[in-house]
């Protein structure tokens, strides 16, 4: 199995409503996204020939998918009365609601099947929240993988 990993990250401020703790508060992350896909067999003709894909397209489209969450106010839908919204929008702030909780669990199904959506052969997304810190999405069980992930990671480095 050959894979290929790449990497985008963006700058943005959440907070988790309802949550109990320093995270209820609004904070900013540089989020950090590592897509990971793979194939058992590499292009034999062409440009792309001993590839699995174009790294350089891959690399386009992830950072389009992420830099529409750049430098915004990132919230779960409904979290915040309607007047709060409405005076963050009339200050200017850019706020991007979205269906979820705004966690790095979340966010890394989200960017697995926006990939997928793009046809690409994506094994697991991984969602890092801080250096220290992550979350990964796969539709492969964890036991099918090895105690090895991005950038030399062990799983453990992702608690």
């Amino acid at each position: 199995m050959y894979t290929i990993t790449t990497e985008q990250s963006f700058d943005s401020a959440h907070f988790l409503a309802g949550y109990v703790g320093k995270c209820r508060n609004l904070h900013g992350h540089r989020w950090r996204v590592a897509v990971e896909v793979a194939s058992e067999q590499l292009e034999r003709e062409g440009q792309l020939r001993g590839m699995i894909i174009d790294f350089k397209q891959l690399k386009e489209d992830l950072s389009r998918i992420v830099d529409f969450y750049d430098h915004a106010l990132i919230l779960e839908q409904g979290s915040l009365k309607e007047s709060t919204v409405a005076a963050l929008e009339e200050e200017g702030f850019r706020l991007i609601p979205v269906p979820f909780r705004p966690t790095a669990e979340n966010f890394s199904r989200y960017f697995y099947e926006e990939m997928k959506k793009l046809s690409y052969p994506v094994i697991r997304v991984t969602v890092y929240e801080t250096p220290n810190n992550c979350a990964t999405y796969s539709e492969t069980p964890a036991a099918d993988f090895t105690t090895v992930t991005m950038a030399g990671n062990s799983a453990a480095d992702c608690e």
